[in-house]
């Protein structure tokens, strides 16, 4: 009898921990800005970090497209931002999309690929309270000098100029 009680107990003491080790529901989104100098869509050695460029991150319910949350943060000079993004967004889709650039010079955005999804629950299997979206850019107007050389680097060339 003395040894059930004390098994009960011992349960009892586990599911009150695992009770009150309860998830605070905040997340972290981090992720990067940088200027596209070869028009190519994808990071090269000649990309530039864009230090405030604006990022907007976005949750719109799945079922209505009404938007749950919203918060817009600015990049540092790496072109690196972080956004906290508070309660558990499990029926929503969450996106953080590029909003202004910081330079004249380098200011257009590519339609679809402007936004980076990410996921804001507890519930999808990552155990971490820190999600990383994927780079984000804005293009020059023309490619500079020296792209040819570096994608010619990747095995990407030809690729005209």
């Amino acid at each position: 009898m003395a040894k059930a009680i004390l098994l009960l107990s011992a349960l009892c003491i586990v599911a009150l921990a695992n009770f009150a080790h309860c998830h605070s529901e905040v997340f972290d989104v981090e992720g990067k800005v940088y200027c596209d100098t070869c028009r190519v869509q994808f990071e090269t050695k000649l990309s530039e970090n864009l230090d405030g460029a604006t990022v907007k991150l976005q949750c719109r319910n799945i079922s209505t497209e009404a938007e749950t949350f919203s918060v817009e943060g600015v990049t540092d000079k790496d072109g690196k931002y972080k956004l906290t993004v508070d309660g558990d967004h499990e029926n929503d889709i969450c996106e953080v999309t590029v909003v202004k650039s910081p330079r004249e010079d380098c200011k257009e955005s590519v339609s679809g690929y402007e936004k980076a999804r990410i996921e804001c629950s507890d519930n999808v299997g990552i155990h971490n309270a820190v999600r990383y979206a994927n780079p984000l850019f804005f293009m020059k107007a023309e490619s500079v000098q020296g792209c040819k050389e570096a994608l010619d680097e990747l095995g990407l060339f030809p690729l005209e100029f």
